[in-house]
């Protein structure tokens, strides 16, 4: 039987249309896309809590699933807008409906603050690009979420919020210098949530897409001193993307094979899919 998914798209209508315009799919249409690309099995439906009357499950509903994936957002959690407190009661009631969840960034703010976690500004600054020398915590070393991730690694990642304190039942997995949670477990309620502040699920032709748009942000924040020269990055990024075998570029950027190679760089996900979804639709007797 085919593995089913809710994907649930953490951006508003507009936000979703410029990620389209830009790299032609929406965050959640990619993100299934990555989804399929490694469980052949899997069909994937897509919730959008940001919309004002949303047909959205109930703990029935998502008991249905298989699995339950949540993207980025250009939301700040903190703001509790109406958008923002229907994702985070959906994912109260992902945790209370057992089903595994996971995470990406927004995903993983989101699912703190629903176990009674704090997500902040990080008072580091934003980290974008590539996040560097992610390190497995004493705990991550032996969960599965991280399994054949070296000690430390890289992966794609833009966030300006982290979670600042962790939710009771939590246990952080990653951390670096810019992010004390980078990984982490969270249980409530009989749930378990796997989650990541990175985005191992963007290539880094779209995440080329999303800095191409953001680059006054990049200026202004000081990563880079003109907007020509952010869109240089963006560019060579995207280069990258479609022919991985630019030493030049992956030398100038310092990108490795943990980002490069699309099966290193899905890691987390691959291992949500064969060490939560996999299991547990065998344990529900759905196999």
């Amino acid at each position: 039987m085919a593995l089913r998914f809710l994907v649930v798209e953490g951006n508003t209508r507009g936000a979703r249309q410029a990620h389209r315009d830009a790299y032609g799919l929406t965050l959640s249409e990619s993100y299934a896309e990555v989804i399929q690309g490694i469980a052949q099995d899997a069909v994937c439906d897509i919730a959008f809590p940001t919309d004002e009357g949303a047909n959205l499950p109930d703990a029935a509903g998502l008991e249905s699933y298989d699995g339950i994936v949540l993207t980025g957002s250009h939301l700040n959690i903190y703001d509790r807008t109406p958008e923002i407190l229907r994702q985070i009661d959906l994912m109260r009631a992902t945790f209370a409906s057992r089903t595994p969840s996971f995470g990406s960034c927004w995903g993983l703010q989101v699912a703190a603050v629903a176990a009674d976690g704090d997500v902040r500004q990080n008072p580091l600054g934003r980290e974008v690009g590539i996040a560097r020398r992610l390190t497995r915590t004493e705990a991550g070393r032996a969960h599965p979420l991280l399994d054949g991730r070296p000690a430390a690694y890289d992966a794609p990642a833009i966030h300006l919020d982290m979670v600042a304190a962790v939710p009771e039942d939590c246990t952080v997995l990653a951390s670096n210098a810019l992010s004390p949670v980078q990984a982490a477990e969270i249980r409530r309620d009989g749930g378990t949530f796997w989650g990541v502040q990175y985005h191992p699920e963007f290539s880094l032709g779209e995440l080329a897409a999303i800095l191409s748009r953001r680059t006054d942000i990049l200026v202004r924040e000081g990563f880079c001193r003109t907007p020509e020269e952010a869109l240089a990055y963006a560019e060579d990024l995207a280069t990258l993307d479609k022919d991985p075998a630019r030493f030049d570029l992956a030398w100038r950027h310092g990108i490795d094979a943990e980002v490069l190679e699309p099966a290193r760089r899905t890691r987390e996900i691959r291992n949500f899919i064969e060490h939560r979804v996999r299991t547990e639709k065998s344990a529900r007797g759905r196999a």
